[in-house]
């Protein structure tokens, strides 16, 4: 679901991410837990992440909710992926050959569901770090809900509807209006966010790449 909107509304930068229907405060616990497993100390972590200490202090003394663009840099920072970051329990190997992850309906990995954009976002896979991409399974919630403004964010996505309709609104491009089957390949660099359409809840399938070190801006 990652460089910054021109609205203070949307998910990339303004927005707040909050946990739905997840423990109080899980991410503040998860940032420290990860943070004293490496030995850092709160200045060497917001170092890492490159971002202030006092955002992080407040961050994990559950004072404040990232944006979206700052819960990417946390996860770079951590050398994690987003799921990976949300998850409960410590994530898998980073690297090797031969790597692999199922999700199966109802079995969860232990990633709680974020809302952002309008969205409710579970992260897929998450047991699987050092992704170049992460699947969630969305759900796009009440038109109430939805940002007004962009979301932009490095990277590029795809979204495929597996439920409801939905409207893919562009920052160069005529909406879009989606159904079950159909899907929207962008560049998250766009100014773009989904709207519900009908009184059904839509549930998608969307996948989010991040560019890596060495790739070509």
């Amino acid at each position: 679901m990652p460089v910054v909107a021109e609205t203070p509304t949307s998910p990339a930068d303004g927005a707040p991410i909050r946990p739905a229907n997840a423990p109080p405060a899980p991410l503040a616990e998860r940032l420290r837990r990860l943070r004293t497993a490496r030995g850092w100390t709160l200045a060497q972590a917001a170092k890492a992440c490159a971002v202030a200490r006092s955002t992080l202090s407040k961050i994990e003394n559950a004072q404040m909710s990232p944006t979206y663009e700052l819960l990417l840099k946390l996860a770079d920072g951590f050398g994690l992926g987003i799921g990976e970051l949300l998850a409960a329990d410590d994530a898998g190997p980073a690297h090797g050959g031969g790597r692999r992850s199922l999700a199966r309906p109802g079995s969860g990995d232990g990633s709680p569901e974020f809302e952002f954009g309008g969205c409710a976002h579970r992260p897929l896979c998450a047991d699987l770090a050092g992704k170049r991409m992460q699947p969630y399974l969305s759900r796009v919630l009440d038109p109430g809900a939805a940002p007004a403004g962009w979301s932009r964010h490095d990277g590029e996505e795809f979204l495929y509807v597996l439920a409801g309709r939905v409207q893919v609104l562009t920052e160069f491009y005529a909406p879009a209006e989606l159904g079950p089957g159909e899907g929207c390949y962008l560049d998250s660099r766009m100014g773009h966010r989904v709207e519900r359409l009908g009184d059904e809840e839509p549930r998608l399938l969307w996948i989010a790449t991040r560019p890596q070190a060495g790739d070509a801006p």
